[in-house]
């Protein structure tokens, strides 16, 4: 008989056990997928080094990513959107789920056939609207790319529906890699700012294709059986994700038309050192949407409990707040050398800028967390207001002054505009009236 084992033996096989679980967690799950939207937001940032050091006229590029972010709006509410509906086992389970999936990556194709074709033969109009007139087939590229970002999104969100948070966050990493080494080869070889741009569609046809045989292979080994569960119609899908959808399209043009406004508004030089500005002054847009994983669940929760979920609103506000503070300083104190070191002295001459378009985005960073606090109480009714900001701001940006200082000014007061709608909307009534049961708008 042997003795009882001693409290360092019985300690030692508890510890590799506690690690066990914790690995398995839902909170390192969470922080897993956290850590690897992180690192994909790094290696965009070192691609956004790459490209204006790369690039003789990064403010092309610029415009060129701005249109395909306000196309990539519908990508990113649908992942949300699948993912909720996949945890509820909504879009069918085993084969059944995967029978789903197919039939949406059928009709995205024919969908993404024929608006390819309908975006080469309006490629000069889309163009010229971008700004871009010397890259009309990269233009041509903007819609086919957003298509197939929505087929990632989709894919994306099934396999957050099944739990799969590693595969996620793996093609989070893998398509910015993808993204900034083709660019980067095409870009140098011979096609300039087209092939950087090229980069982004091949790095969503890539993790496309990886997403969808990760898919079959976890449901392939403990699929259910089939149980005739009708395959779910995208269309019905996307109708469900309307409110989402909108809001992040307000968001997405506030954010971005002020590079497609400042490609026509600049010469070459001074617009791709514009680009580069504004890309470092949008840095709280990332931080808003981190707070915005918190606010919308918590929210949500108040509402159906009958609580006043406003404290939660200045939590988020909060850290924003706290973010911006020392970002504004360095703004405020070192923009030539920020800017210098980050994309050349080359584009570091609208630094005078900085600042200004600093505050202007730390505003709209604001914006978006108000309108995220909206969804999560389920109105809808703010979206036209803002709409009307959203769709008057490249029209108020073509009379703005035509110098960097001036346009960053005008920007700024178009945000704050937008952010006394959104706040005065969203703090208007007390809104505590409990709910049957909780729908969070995830956008």
């Amino acid at each position: 008989m042997q003795p009882p084992p001693g409290p360092r033996a019985a300690l030692r096989r508890r510890v590799p056990a506690s690690l066990s679980s914790l690995r398995g967690s839902e909170t390192a799950k969470a922080a897993g997928l956290a850590g690897a939207m992180i690192a994909n937001n790094v290696v965009a940032l070192g691609s956004t080094f790459v490209f204006a050091r790369l690039l003789d006229d990064y403010g092309a590029l610029g415009a060129l990513v701005s249109y395909l972010l306000i196309l990539a709006v519908v990508g990113q509410a649908m992942q949300v959107a699948t993912a909720r509906e996949g945890v509820l086992g909504h879009l069918g389970v085993g084969s059944d789920l995967l029978a789903t999936v197919r039939r949406w990556t059928r009709t995205l194709l024919l969908v993404t056939v024929g608006l390819t074709a309908v975006s080469i033969v309006l490629q000069d109009p889309i163009a010229a609207a971008v700004g871009v007139k010397r890259y009309s087939w990269a233009a041509a590229a903007g819609i086919p790319a957003g298509c197939l970002w929505l087929e990632l999104s989709l894919l994306r969100g099934v396999l957050q529906g099944i739990g799969d948070y590693k595969g996620v966050g793996i093609s989070l990493i893998a398509e910015q890699t993808v993204r900034l080494i083709t660019g980067a080869i095409l870009a140098a070889a011979w096609l300039g700012v087209t092939g950087a741009y090229l980069g982004s569609l091949l790095s969503y046809v890539a993790m496309s294709l990886w997403c969808w045989r990760r898919l079959r292979s976890q449901l392939g080994e403990a699929a259910a059986p089939a149980r005739g569960h009708a395959a779910i119609d995208l269309w019905r899908h996307v109708k469900r994700a309307a409110a989402p959808i909108a809001g992040l399209s307000v968001i997405a043009v506030l954010q971005n038309i002020d590079l497609i406004a400042a490609k026509h508004q600049f010469t070459k030089d001074t617009a791709s050192a514009y680009a580069a500005t504004a890309v470092a002054a949008k840095v709280l847009i990332w931080v808003a949407i981190g707070a915005g994983f918190y606010l919308v669940p918590e929210v949500s929760r108040r509402r159906a409990a009958g609580e006043d979920p406003r404290p939660v609103l200045a939590r988020a506000l909060a850290i924003i707040a706290v973010c911006a503070i020392p970002c504004l300083a360095i703004f405020a104190g070192v923009p030539h050398l920020l800017l210098s070191v980050a994309f050349g002295s080359k584009r570091a001459t609208a630094s005078n800028s900085l600042l200004v378009l600093g505050a202007a985005f730390t505003v709209l960073a604001a914006t978006y967390l108000a309108i995220q606090y909206m969804l999560a109480l389920k109105r809808t009714w703010f979206l036209l207001p803002l709409a009307v900001v959203a769709l008057a701001e490249p029209f108020v940006l073509t009379q703005a002054p035509r110098h960097p200082a001036g346009f960053a000014a005008t920007v700024l007061a178009v945000q704050a505009v937008g952010a006394l709608l959104a706040f005065g909307l969203a703090l208007r009534r007390r809104a505590v009236q409990p709910a049957t049961a909780v729908s969070p708008e995830l956008a």
